[in-house]
Protein backbone atom coordinates (compact mmCIF):
# COMPACT_ATOMS: atom_id res chain seq x y z
CA UNK A 1 0.00 0.00 0.00
CA UNK A 2 1.48 3.80 -1.11
CA UNK A 3 1.13 6.15 1.32
CA UNK A 4 -0.99 9.35 0.41
CA UNK A 5 2.24 12.15 0.14
CA UNK A 6 1.78 16.20 0.43
CA UNK A 7 2.71 17.74 -2.58
CA UNK A 8 5.97 19.00 -1.62
CA UNK A 9 6.00 15.57 -0.25
CA UNK A 10 6.28 14.00 -3.98
CA UNK A 11 8.35 16.72 -5.16
CA UNK A 12 11.06 15.73 -3.09
CA UNK A 13 10.27 12.12 -3.80
CA UNK A 14 11.12 13.07 -7.56
CA UNK A 15 14.47 14.59 -6.49
CA UNK A 16 15.85 11.43 -4.64
CA UNK A 17 14.90 9.47 -7.61
CA UNK A 18 17.08 12.04 -10.10
CA UNK A 19 14.94 13.87 -11.42
CA UNK A 20 16.85 17.58 -11.86
CA UNK A 21 14.32 20.02 -10.61
CA UNK A 22 14.84 24.26 -11.06
CA UNK A 23 12.17 25.17 -9.15
CA UNK A 24 10.59 23.33 -6.32
CA UNK A 25 7.76 25.49 -5.13
CA UNK A 26 6.77 25.79 -9.18
CA UNK A 27 6.79 21.73 -9.11
CA UNK A 28 4.68 22.25 -6.13
CA UNK A 29 2.26 24.31 -8.02
CA UNK A 30 2.59 22.01 -10.85
CA UNK A 31 1.43 18.84 -9.56
CA UNK A 32 -1.39 20.63 -7.54
CA UNK A 33 -2.74 21.17 -10.35
CA UNK A 34 -2.26 18.29 -12.96
CA UNK A 35 -2.49 15.19 -10.75
CA UNK A 36 1.27 13.20 -9.98
CA UNK A 37 -0.14 10.23 -10.80
CA UNK A 38 -1.32 11.77 -14.34
CA UNK A 39 2.26 13.07 -14.44
CA UNK A 40 3.76 9.76 -13.96
CA UNK A 41 2.67 8.69 -17.52
CA UNK A 42 4.87 10.72 -18.82
CA UNK A 43 7.95 9.94 -16.25
CA UNK A 44 7.83 6.24 -16.64
CA UNK A 45 9.70 6.78 -19.96
CA UNK A 46 12.57 8.41 -18.45
CA UNK A 47 12.86 5.77 -15.32
CA UNK A 48 15.22 3.32 -15.63
CA UNK A 49 13.45 -0.28 -14.90
CA UNK A 50 9.73 1.30 -13.64
CA UNK A 51 8.36 -2.58 -14.52
CA UNK A 52 11.12 -4.06 -12.05
CA UNK A 53 10.19 -1.57 -9.69
CA UNK A 54 13.37 0.93 -10.01
CA UNK A 55 11.41 4.16 -10.45
CA UNK A 56 15.31 6.44 -10.21
CA UNK A 57 14.91 8.52 -13.74
CA UNK A 58 18.14 8.29 -16.21
CA UNK A 59 21.17 10.26 -15.22
CA UNK A 60 20.10 14.24 -16.72
CA UNK A 61 16.59 13.57 -16.63
CA UNK A 62 15.31 17.36 -16.25
CA UNK A 63 11.57 18.20 -15.24
CA UNK A 64 11.74 20.75 -18.25
CA UNK A 65 12.61 17.89 -20.44
CA UNK A 66 9.48 16.18 -19.16
CA UNK A 67 6.64 18.78 -19.16
CA UNK A 68 7.94 19.97 -22.55
CA UNK A 69 6.70 16.47 -23.63
CA UNK A 70 3.69 17.04 -20.87
CA UNK A 71 2.71 20.86 -22.71
CA UNK A 72 2.97 19.53 -26.12
CA UNK A 73 0.48 16.33 -25.62
CA UNK A 74 -1.99 19.60 -24.35
CA UNK A 75 -1.80 21.38 -27.12
CA UNK A 76 -1.95 18.48 -29.55
CA UNK A 77 -5.83 17.40 -27.47
CA UNK A 78 -7.32 21.37 -27.71
CA UNK A 79 -6.40 21.47 -31.53
CA UNK A 80 -7.39 17.78 -31.66
CA UNK A 81 -10.87 18.57 -30.13
CA UNK A 82 -11.24 21.34 -32.28
CA UNK A 83 -11.17 19.29 -35.37
CA UNK A 84 -12.76 16.47 -34.06
CA UNK A 85 -15.90 19.40 -33.15
CA UNK A 86 -15.95 20.37 -37.18
CA UNK A 87 -15.64 16.01 -38.02
CA UNK A 88 -18.68 15.77 -35.68
CA UNK A 89 -21.36 18.18 -36.70
CA UNK A 90 -20.35 17.30 -40.42
CA UNK A 91 -21.03 14.21 -39.50
CA UNK A 92 -24.33 14.60 -37.77
CA UNK A 93 -25.66 17.00 -41.17
CA UNK A 94 -24.86 14.58 -43.34
CA UNK A 95 -26.13 11.28 -41.40
CA UNK A 96 -29.51 13.16 -40.93
CA UNK A 97 -29.39 14.75 -45.08
CA UNK A 98 -29.43 10.68 -45.68
CA UNK A 99 -31.51 9.44 -43.63
CA UNK A 100 -34.41 12.44 -44.04
CA UNK A 101 -33.85 11.82 -47.72
CA UNK A 102 -33.90 8.30 -48.28
CA UNK A 103 -35.85 6.71 -45.58
CA UNK A 104 -37.90 9.71 -44.82
CA UNK A 105 -37.22 12.05 -41.53
CA UNK A 106 -39.59 10.44 -39.25
CA UNK A 107 -39.82 7.33 -37.47
CA UNK A 108 -37.75 5.30 -39.30
CA UNK A 109 -34.36 5.77 -37.69
CA UNK A 110 -36.00 4.98 -34.33
CA UNK A 111 -37.14 1.41 -35.68
CA UNK A 112 -35.42 -1.74 -34.76
CA UNK A 113 -35.01 -2.64 -38.03
CA UNK A 114 -33.16 -0.30 -39.61
CA UNK A 115 -30.20 -1.43 -37.61
CA UNK A 116 -28.27 -4.52 -38.07
CA UNK A 117 -27.33 -5.12 -34.06
CA UNK A 118 -25.32 -7.92 -32.79
CA UNK A 119 -26.25 -10.03 -29.51
CA UNK A 120 -24.59 -8.72 -26.37
CA UNK A 121 -24.38 -4.51 -26.77
CA UNK A 122 -27.37 -1.82 -26.36
CA UNK A 123 -29.44 -1.92 -29.52
CA UNK A 124 -29.18 0.78 -31.21
CA UNK A 125 -32.68 2.79 -30.76
CA UNK A 126 -32.26 1.98 -27.18
CA UNK A 127 -29.20 3.92 -27.19
CA UNK A 128 -30.89 6.74 -29.24
CA UNK A 129 -33.94 6.97 -27.05
CA UNK A 130 -31.38 7.36 -24.09
CA UNK A 131 -29.74 10.38 -25.33
CA UNK A 132 -33.14 11.93 -26.75
CA UNK A 133 -34.82 11.73 -23.02
CA UNK A 134 -31.72 12.65 -21.54
CA UNK A 135 -31.36 15.94 -23.78
CA UNK A 136 -32.76 19.04 -21.92
CA UNK A 137 -32.72 21.41 -24.95
CA UNK A 138 -35.81 23.17 -26.20
CA UNK A 139 -36.07 21.66 -29.76
CA UNK A 140 -36.48 18.17 -28.02
CA UNK A 141 -38.62 18.99 -25.28
CA UNK A 142 -41.18 20.63 -27.29
CA UNK A 143 -42.07 17.18 -28.14
CA UNK A 144 -42.38 15.70 -24.99
CA UNK A 145 -44.94 18.94 -23.36
CA UNK A 146 -47.63 17.16 -21.40
CA UNK A 147 -46.80 13.47 -22.54
CA UNK A 148 -45.80 10.92 -20.03
CA UNK A 149 -44.86 8.50 -22.61
CA UNK A 150 -43.90 10.99 -26.07
CA UNK A 151 -44.17 9.86 -29.37
CA UNK A 152 -41.28 10.51 -30.76
CA UNK A 153 -41.97 9.13 -34.20
CA UNK A 154 -42.98 12.69 -34.29
CA UNK A 155 -39.08 14.26 -33.74
CA UNK A 156 -37.41 14.94 -37.19
CA UNK A 157 -34.06 13.27 -37.97
CA UNK A 158 -32.38 16.20 -38.18
CA UNK A 159 -33.26 16.99 -34.48
CA UNK A 160 -32.64 14.36 -33.13
CA UNK A 161 -28.93 13.67 -34.52
CA UNK A 162 -28.24 17.19 -31.80
CA UNK A 163 -29.18 15.16 -28.73
CA UNK A 164 -26.84 11.91 -30.13
CA UNK A 165 -23.71 11.38 -28.28
CA UNK A 166 -20.62 10.92 -30.87
CA UNK A 167 -20.33 7.45 -29.83
CA UNK A 168 -24.23 6.43 -30.20
CA UNK A 169 -24.18 8.47 -33.57
CA UNK A 170 -20.73 6.59 -34.66
CA UNK A 171 -23.37 3.51 -33.95
CA UNK A 172 -26.10 4.76 -36.15
CA UNK A 173 -23.48 5.15 -38.90
CA UNK A 174 -22.01 1.95 -39.02
CA UNK A 175 -25.44 -0.16 -37.95
CA UNK A 176 -28.09 2.15 -40.22
CA UNK A 177 -30.36 1.03 -43.13
CA UNK A 178 -29.23 -3.11 -42.52
CA UNK A 179 -25.79 -1.97 -42.87
CA UNK A 180 -25.87 0.64 -45.91
CA UNK A 181 -25.78 3.71 -43.96
CA UNK A 182 -21.80 3.95 -43.59
CA UNK A 183 -21.80 3.59 -47.70
CA UNK A 184 -24.60 6.78 -48.27
CA UNK A 185 -22.90 9.21 -45.60
CA UNK A 186 -19.65 8.28 -47.16
CA UNK A 187 -20.82 8.92 -50.58
CA UNK A 188 -22.91 11.92 -49.16
CA UNK A 189 -19.41 13.57 -48.40
CA UNK A 190 -17.51 12.26 -51.25
CA UNK A 191 -15.50 10.08 -49.16
CA UNK A 192 -13.95 6.60 -49.24
CA UNK A 193 -17.09 4.10 -48.45
CA UNK A 194 -14.58 1.30 -47.61
CA UNK A 195 -14.08 0.98 -44.11
CA UNK A 196 -15.83 4.67 -43.30
CA UNK A 197 -17.74 3.72 -40.29
CA UNK A 198 -14.63 2.00 -38.83
CA UNK A 199 -12.77 5.04 -39.47
CA UNK A 200 -15.50 7.24 -37.72
CA UNK A 201 -15.28 4.74 -35.04
CA UNK A 202 -11.66 6.09 -34.09
CA UNK A 203 -12.45 9.64 -34.31
CA UNK A 204 -15.50 8.55 -31.74
CA UNK A 205 -12.57 6.54 -29.33
CA UNK A 206 -9.74 10.02 -30.12
CA UNK A 207 -12.56 12.34 -28.83
CA UNK A 208 -13.23 10.46 -25.31
CA UNK A 209 -9.20 10.83 -24.75
CA UNK A 210 -9.03 14.12 -25.54
CA UNK A 211 -12.24 14.89 -23.44
CA UNK A 212 -10.58 13.07 -20.62
CA UNK A 213 -7.77 14.79 -21.10
CA UNK A 214 -6.14 11.28 -21.48
CA UNK A 215 -2.31 10.89 -23.18
CA UNK A 216 -1.91 10.77 -26.39
CA UNK A 217 1.73 10.29 -27.33
CA UNK A 218 3.10 7.07 -27.11
CA UNK A 219 -0.58 5.81 -26.96
CA UNK A 220 -1.54 3.16 -29.44
CA UNK A 221 -5.00 3.78 -31.01
CA UNK A 222 -7.17 0.50 -30.35
CA UNK A 223 -9.47 1.08 -33.17
CA UNK A 224 -7.31 2.99 -35.33
CA UNK A 225 -9.74 2.63 -38.68
CA UNK A 226 -8.71 1.58 -42.90
CA UNK A 227 -7.23 4.77 -43.65
CA UNK A 228 -7.43 4.92 -46.59
CA UNK A 229 -4.32 4.24 -48.72
CA UNK A 230 -3.91 7.69 -50.71
CA UNK A 231 -4.86 9.33 -47.82
CA UNK A 232 -2.04 7.60 -45.65
CA UNK A 233 0.30 8.32 -48.48
CA UNK A 234 -0.19 11.72 -49.27
CA UNK A 235 0.56 12.18 -44.82
CA UNK A 236 3.45 10.43 -44.86
CA UNK A 237 5.18 12.32 -47.64
CA UNK A 238 4.33 15.41 -45.02
CA UNK A 239 5.20 14.24 -41.49
CA UNK A 240 7.64 11.36 -42.60
CA UNK A 241 6.48 7.47 -41.76
CA UNK A 242 4.37 6.47 -38.93
CA UNK A 243 2.70 3.44 -37.23
CA UNK A 244 -0.76 2.37 -38.65
CA UNK A 245 -1.90 2.67 -34.79
CA UNK A 246 -0.42 6.25 -34.39
CA UNK A 247 -2.78 9.25 -33.36
CA UNK A 248 -1.10 10.78 -36.74
CA UNK A 249 -2.71 7.92 -38.44
CA UNK A 250 -6.15 9.32 -37.25
CA UNK A 251 -5.30 12.78 -37.60
CA UNK A 252 -4.63 11.96 -41.81
CA UNK A 253 -8.12 10.50 -41.43
CA UNK A 254 -9.68 13.28 -39.62
CA UNK A 255 -8.29 15.97 -41.80
CA UNK A 256 -9.40 14.02 -45.13
CA UNK A 257 -13.08 13.83 -43.57
CA UNK A 258 -12.71 17.28 -42.57
CA UNK A 259 -11.53 18.58 -45.94
CA UNK A 260 -14.22 16.54 -47.88
CA UNK A 261 -16.69 18.56 -46.27
CA UNK A 262 -15.18 21.88 -46.82
CA UNK A 263 -15.39 22.28 -43.10
CA UNK A 264 -11.44 23.72 -42.11
CA UNK A 265 -8.25 23.66 -42.71
CA UNK A 266 -6.33 20.27 -41.97
CA UNK A 267 -4.69 20.22 -38.47
CA UNK A 268 -1.31 17.82 -39.63
CA UNK A 269 0.48 20.17 -41.41
CA UNK A 270 0.37 22.28 -38.33
CA UNK A 271 1.51 20.29 -36.03
CA UNK A 272 4.51 19.06 -37.58
CA UNK A 273 5.35 22.44 -38.31
CA UNK A 274 5.45 23.19 -34.80
CA UNK A 275 6.73 20.38 -32.89
CA UNK A 276 8.35 18.01 -34.99
CA UNK A 277 11.76 19.85 -33.26
CA UNK A 278 10.82 17.75 -30.02
CA UNK A 279 11.98 14.45 -30.59
CA UNK A 280 11.10 12.72 -28.12
CA UNK A 281 6.96 14.27 -28.46
CA UNK A 282 7.20 12.90 -32.46
CA UNK A 283 8.66 10.07 -31.97
CA UNK A 284 6.18 8.86 -29.23
CA UNK A 285 3.00 10.03 -31.70
CA UNK A 286 4.58 8.66 -34.84
CA UNK A 287 6.17 5.25 -33.06
CA UNK A 288 4.15 4.85 -29.79
CA UNK A 289 5.72 2.44 -27.40
CA UNK A 290 4.93 1.06 -24.27
CA UNK A 291 7.44 2.40 -21.41
CA UNK A 292 10.35 0.32 -21.29
CA UNK A 293 12.88 -0.84 -19.15
CA UNK A 294 16.26 0.53 -19.63
CA UNK A 295 18.57 -1.79 -17.25
CA UNK A 296 19.97 -4.38 -18.30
Amino acid sequence: MKPSLAWAEQVALLVRRGLLVEDEDECVDFLAAHNYYRFSGYMRYFQKAPHQGDDDFLPGTTLKQIREIYDSDHVLRVALADQLAKAELLLRTHTAHVIANEHGPYGSYLEDGFYTDTGGFEPTVDSCLKDIRRSRERHILRYAVGDEDPDWNKLPVWSAVEALSFGTLSKCIERGAQGQLSDAVATSLGAAKAGFAYRVRALVYVRNRCAHHSRIWNHSIIDAGPTPNNVRTKAKRLVGQFEPRSVLDVVSSLDDIVARGKAGDPLLPSLFASRKDIADFWLGLSHPQSPRDHRP
